[in-house]
């Protein structure tokens, strides 16, 4: 038997009275709702300045009605750095308090486990659903998400180029109305378990999409998660195909990453066998938001894109040293560091770079002195056994020019380590 989520006790019967509704109702044009801002700039109205929000629960009127958000700025918010902005959805029947908080698995599940691994680069925001859902009803929920955006960026630096939504369930649905009517607004979009509750104005921009969908999902099946991905692999030009999933009983998931695409707009899809939530687990039919591995794939998709633009004229401050790789002539050199540690486990980056040619491809390899392993990694594909660790570039960061630079990296479990890092080049 599937374990179900100590939320799903609603979830089951109100999705059945929104699918009773019809997509008519849900799908409502909102003509006159137009994006919050413009594209063109990275940094915001806010950079600069000493803001008056503060993290915890805002307030904001919206289309005519109050309604409440929880904000989480940075540790140490630097009002000259332009940051990501995500936002995080609640599932049907859930909170914007539960988002924040990461429910019973605390903080390393807060905004389904991105704020840890965000280490700081990031600000994010839990919206509050009426009725604790999502039903966007006439649009409103999307002028909500435009309201709040008009009001973050006013008086927050954000990078305009980098805004995310993710949500699972309901949460999901609302995700996806986001990719479909503010392609133009957000960057990349991650639906875990989803399907069209919340409706689909426009729906015919490309936007990176990803979607997170387990094989026994008896609340939203899982033919629902892949209409809604294959919108946006049209979209987005990708290869069409069948992407291949684990088998009943395996209790192991498959990340696929669709051919094809257009630049800049990649579409994965990644498929597990277990239920309907937000946080499986290989190897078990529970769930677990610290243990679980959709953590740091959904970072890792966020994570792979940058900024569109440099940053304004505003200043910003001389940031702190870091050790410097020493490129060996013609190939790469790479160094590690750690960014945080919490007890049990760590996070760090590590840092590749060419040497006096470009390079098309680079392995980065190491031995773990003391047990250590890695729980999820970003922007590189691991192999390896047991202390041996290899990681490989990813298709996007494998070219990089003489002297230049690109980024991975990794949560792991143990105590934090800096193994000295080998790295070959092609």
């Amino acid at each position: 038997m599937l374990r179900r989520s100590p939320f799903l006790g609603a979830i089951a019967a109100a999705v059945l009275l929104v699918l009773t509704m019809g997509h008519s109702a849900l799908s409502k044009s909102i003509d006159g709702a137009a994006p919050a801002t413009g594209r063109s700039l990275a940094a915001t109205a806010g950079c600069g300045r000493t803001p008056t929000l503060k993290s915890g629960t805002q307030s904001i009127q919206t289309s005519g009605k109050n309604r409440s958000y929880i904000l989480r700025l940075p540790d140490n918010y630097n009002a000259n750095t332009p940051y990501r902005l995500i936002f995080a959805f609640h599932w049907l029947g859930g909170t914007a308090a539960e988002v924040d908080s990461g429910g019973t698995s605390g903080y390393p599940w807060s905004f389904y486990g991105l704020r840890q691994l965000s280490n700081n680069g990031a600000i994010f925001v839990a919206p509050q659903g009426f009725n604790n859902g999502w039903a966007n009803s006439g649009g409103e929920d999307l002028v909500f998400v435009d309201d709040m955006i008009r009001r973050i960026e006013a008086d927050l630096c954000v990078d305009t180029s980098q805004l995310f939504a993710t949500g699972f369930s309901y949460g999901g649905a609302m995700s996806y109305a986001i990719a479909c009517a503010r392609a133009d607004v957000f960057r990349a979009v991650a639906v875990f378990s989803g399907a069209q509750l919340s409706g689909c104005s426009g729906g015919g921009q490309p936007i990176a999409y990803m979607g997170l969908h387990g094989i026994g999902d008896t609340v939203l099946d899982i033919s629902q998660g892949r209409s809604l991905r294959d919108r946006f692999v049209r979209n987005n030009g990708c290869t069409v195909q069948n992407p291949r999933e684990p088998s009943s009983g395996s209790r192991t998931h498959i990340v696929t990453a669709y051919s094809g695409c257009r630049a800049g707009y990649p579409v994965v899809w990644a498929a597990f066998d277990n239920g309907h939530t937000p946080g499986p687990v290989d190897g078990t039919y529970t769930e677990n938001g610290i243990a679980t591995w959709t953590k740091g794939e959904v970072w890792k998709f966020f994570s792979q894109f940058d900024s569109d633009s440099s940053p304004g004229p505003t200043p910003t401050p001389t940031p702190t040293p870091t050790p410097t790789p020493t490129p060996v002539p013609g190939g790469c050199a790479a160094i590690i560091e750690t960014v945080n540690s919490w007890p049990g486990g760590f996070q760090s980056t590590v840092t590749v770079r060419a040497g006096t040619g470009a390079i098309n491809g680079w392995t980065v390899a190491w031995t773990w002195p003391g047990g250590q392993t890695i729980s999820s990694l970003w922007n590189g594909v691991r192999s390896g056994s047991g202390a041996d660790v290899n990681v490989r570039n990813e298709s996007y960061n494998g070219s990089v020019a003489a002297g230049g630079t690109t980024t991975f990296g990794f949560t792991a479990n143990g105590t934090a380590a800096t193994p000295a890092l080998s790295c070959s080049a092609s």
